[in-house]
């Protein structure tokens, strides 16, 4: 939006947003996929802020990759909303570095939270790195509360899927490192739901981003119906590439 209002603070980033159309489904529901995009953008915005931009982080050899999403939704952005999204560091934890965020309306209630997890790579030779090896700056921790989920493997069981069809990764989907972009996976589970799930606005949703996916590459997805919520999980070329749940 025009005139957005915006802050850095010391372990963190402020910044206000309109949701538009483009943003949310058929019935002015803000859509999964724009959410996941908000969570790898407003991280984007923190580095960009201190002078961190994708091409310093790049010619360091060290870059972050998402690698879990954690999601609840309080209650559902609708098209038109105005949102502040704040977001901050919650510290490392063994491979990850964590980062937590909320979305809040106008009146101050809380909308959205969310909890990520981070691998730290060196983007030359795709080598996961420990987040002790991160130079550009101290990686800070924060124990301010968050009403999320923890992020967690999802898993589906092996036996009594269903098939949900296949889906090519397309140049559209590709995002500047090259690879299937991590808002869009939101998109491909829900073309993939069963239709009586679609038009429902989740309360929680988890994600595990497990594999590359690539221009090219033809995701198998696979679904399960379960006392949780419903499952998905697509296989790529070399193995998974994700696994989700979507909690109603």
């Amino acid at each position: 939006m025009e005139n957005f209002k915006q802050e850095l603070y010391e372990n963190g980033y402020f910044r206000q947003e309109e949701l538009v159309f483009w943003d949310c489904d058929r019935d002015q529901q803000v859509r999964v996929a724009a959410l996941l995009s908000r969570l790898g953008a407003f991280a984007g915005y923190d580095y960009d802020a201190r002078g961190l931009t994708h091409e310093v982080l790049w010619a360091s050899r060290e870059v972050f990759l998402l690698s879990r999403a954690s999601l609840r939704i309080h209650a559902c952005p609708r098209a038109g909303d105005v949102l502040d999204i704040t977001t901050w560091e919650a510290g490392p934890k063994a491979a990850h570095m964590r980062r937590n965020y909320e979305m809040k309306d106008q009146q101050g209630r809380l909308r959205v939270s969310a909890r990520t997890d981070w691998i730290l790579v060196d983007p030359g030779t795709r080598k996961i790195l420990r987040p002790s090896a991160f130079t550009a700056k101290p990686l800070l921790a924060s124990d301010r509360p968050l009403d999320c989920p923890e992020t967690r493997k999802v898993v589906l069981p092996k036996e009594g899927r269903e098939a949900l069809g296949t889906r090519r990764v397309r140049w559209s989907d590709l995002d500047g490192n090259g690879h299937l972009f991590s808002g869009n996976y939101g998109d491909i589970i829900w073309d993939a739901l069963p239709e009586d799930l679609q038009a429902r606005a989740p309360r929680e949703f988890q994600i595990n981003y497990s594999r590359e996916a690539v221009l090219g590459d033809v995701l198998k997805l696979e679904g399960f119906r379960s006392e949780a919520g419903y499952l998905v999980e697509g296989l790529g070329p070399h193995g998974s590439c994700f696994t989700a749940l979507c909690a109603f």
